[in-house]
């Protein structure tokens, strides 16, 4: 096997087993346990087919024969997915993670067929999944496209994708190897290569699958797409669980709402716009129920309290996560948390990932208890480096190996934690610290805010003053009466406001505020000026 620089450090690895954290299971291993012993129990489906278990496996079996013999692809090197929702995109994942092959499934649709080679190039790919149609400018031909790119052996298509066959000797039975590399979603800057192993995602998997007790009679169906993290946060829950996998694949005219009906979904993924776009169609039917759905997991934004109050009206407890690429769906909320608890706080967790808050000026020093601190983390669930990025990665913990996420949070007295934002989003109004997260947790709060993002605009006198801006139908005037009665310091008033139709996000849905603050400056958007009657000036 082609060796990775990483993180694995072996006392490390060997606590992480001692606690039962990491295990000697695979993720083609865990396939494999499943299709020997329910060979016939439905596994996973898209939007034009349901596989076995047993199906299931033989064809990722096929296609690692293909890889390691027509490809000459070996342990170590890297396959990359550019594609859609549809089972080739697992199969492919699952027989790079047998062969010991790294595979990359995070590019997303949302980019130009301009920008796949530059990170081919970064991931040194020797395979490429697309299908025609796909990207930002719906590229025709893949193969023609991509097909001459340096140290590329081919690119796979729909079309001539193997099929189903006979595997090519033993799989390669390390948990510990690189299995999985994803680019981060890039909100703060360019985006970095995260690698993870198997042990390292089913951490995660198996806290979370323990605390909320799926099992093979679960329904798995994530919204998000397999180029983004949360769907393989899904993904490692299902081999966990031996559960039925769904794909956010529904067929041609098929809504979001009736795909998780009529699959039965039991545990739904995504982020809090999918949930509302599931709640708003569930309205106007007049549903009482969400079918066979018990839980709906969103991360990614805060979650509006109108929307967990729905939920719960309607049988579901939501499941409010935090996490990243880097460290997957560490800290959620349980089943038997109230309500408020799920609507203010990511919850606590659960083993394979520890936090500690540390002094934002000072991520070497730990933060002062009840202070506000950049969370930093470490345990079984934390990746193994960013690719080719040693000055990356180092920069990325402090000098006790604690991994900085640069957000801010703190953690209550229950022990749950409260995120309050990113560190490099902070406001600074004259000197006074501003914490956009708290602005758009409580603007949430009204009925009518279907989102908010608090950003600063420049100013001459104080340096920068805030800016928020919303999705719904509310005026400024109501808005910032709404914040005040919420308990928002006049201080930490918004001066400026902004009512859109729609935010610029990434792919996996984050609203990337440093675009709106770059159309604010630009004139593309002009934010009209509120202030609150007596707030007074600074």
């Amino acid at each position: 096997m082609r060796p990775f620089l990483t993180l694995h450090h072996p006392a490390a690895a060997r606590a992480h087993y001692e606690a039962g954290l990491w295990r000697r299971e695979t993720l083609y291993g865990l396939l494999a346990t499943h299709a020997e012993a329910r060979p016939q129990a439905p596994a996973a489906r898209d939007g034009t087919r349901t596989l076995g278990w047993r199906a299931l496996r033989d064809w990722v079996d096929g296609v690692a024969a293909h890889l390691d013999g027509a490809l000459g692809i070996g342990a170590g090197e890297r396959v990359a997915i550019w594609a859609g929702n549809r089972l080739e995109t697992l199969v492919l994942f699952l027989a790079c993670a047998r062969q010991g092959i790294a595979c990359n499934p995070s590019l997303h649709r949302t980019y130009t067929s301009d920008e796949i080679p530059p990170r081919l190039t970064a991931l040194s790919a020797r395979a490429l999944l697309s299908e025609p149609g796909w990207g930002a400018d719906r590229l025709a031909d893949p193969v023609a496209r991509f097909g001459g790119l340096p140290g590329l052996a081919a690119v796979l298509t729909p079309a001539g994708f193997p099929g189903p066959g006979a595997a090519p000797g033993p799989a390669v039975d390390d948990p510990d190897k690189v299995a999985y590399l994803a680019f981060t979603s890039g909100t703060t800057g360019t985006p970095k290569c995260v690698m993870h192993s198997d042990n390292t995602l089913l951490a995660n998997a198996r806290d979370l699958v323990r605390d909320w007790g799926h099992g093979p009679d679960s329904v798995i169906l994530t919204l998000s797409p397999l180029s983004h993290h949360i769907a393989w946060v899904a993904v490692a829950q299902w081999l966990v669980a031996g559960a039925l996998l769904v794909t956010d694949d529904p067929p041609a005219g098929t809504g979001r709402l009736d795909w998780i009906l009529g699959n039965g979904a039991t545990y739904v993924l995504g982020v809090p716009t999918h949930a509302m776009d599931v709640l708003a169609a569930a309205r106007e039917r007049g549903l009482d129920a969400l079918g066979a759905v018990r839980c709906f997991y969103m991360a990614g934004a805060p979650i509006p309290p109108a929307v967990a109050e729905a939920f719960v009206r309607l049988g579901v407890r939501p499941q409010n996560v935090y996490g990243m690429t880097e460290n997957s769906s560490h800290h959620y909320t349980h089943p038997d948390d109230p309500t408020e608890v799920i609507v203010e706080t990511c919850g606590r967790g659960g083993r394979a990932y520890a936090i500690r808050l540390f002094d934002p000026a000072d991520p070497d020093r730990p933060a002062a208890p009840g202070a506000i601190g950049e969370i930093g983390g470490r345990g079984a669930a934390l990746m193994l480096g960013y690719f080719g990025n040693q000055a990356a990665t180092e920069a990325s913990f402090n000098r006790d190996g604690w991994f900085l996420s640069g957000d801010l949070g703190m953690i209550d007295a229950r022990g749950d934690l409260r995120v309050v934002g990113r560190s490099k989003d902070l406001i600074i109004r004259g000197g006074h610290n501003i914490h956009p997260a708290r602005i758009e947790a409580l603007a949430l709060r009204h009925p009518a805010v279907q989102r908010a993002a608090a950003f600063p605009v420049p100013d001459e006198r104080l340096g920068e003053r805030v800016c928020l801006a919303v999705i719904g139908e509310i005026g400024a005037e109501a808005l910032l009466a709404h914040l005040a009665a919420e308990g928002l310091s006049r201080y930490d008033m918004p001066e400026w406001f902004l009512r859109l139709d729609a935010f610029p996000l990434t792919a996996s849905g984050k609203v990337l505020k440093r675009e709106l603050a770059a159309m604010a400056r630009a004139g593309t958007l002009r934010p009209e000026p509120v202030r609150r009657a007596g707030a007074g000036e600074a």
